[in-house]
């Protein structure tokens, strides 16, 4: 009866710290394996460089249409591109005209 005793006493007392030891391991798992842990950085890094490939050609794309705007002002107008635009939606190209398209 005593034996029994001292082992109750003996798993009472481990208990707190085997919970204890527990939480810290699945916390430490967590770090490793969960969503935003070590595991997940290198994917991470791969989405932010695309992200940042489809930031930069977007940027450019905005860069091209901000400068084909400013052509289009109506205080000063680009000429050869008004002649572009204006030949284009009407349809009025000679056959012997050569248009060279820039992009």
């Amino acid at each position: 009866m005593a034996h029994i005793a001292k082992l109750r006493l003996l798993l009472a007392s481990a208990f707190g710290p085997a919970i204890a030891l527990l939480l810290l391991l699945s916390f430490a798992g967590y770090v490793v394996l969960g969503s935003n842990g070590v595991l997940a950085w290198g994917d991470y890094t791969r989405q932010l460089r695309q992200a940042q490939g489809e930031l930069k050609k977007t940027q450019e794309a905005r860069a091209e249409l901000r400068n084909r705007v400013e052509a289009l002002d109506p205080r000063r107008v680009d000429p050869d591109l008004a002649d572009e635009l204006i030949r284009r939606q009407l349809g009025v190209i000679h056959h012997d005209e050569v248009i060279v398209p820039l992009n």
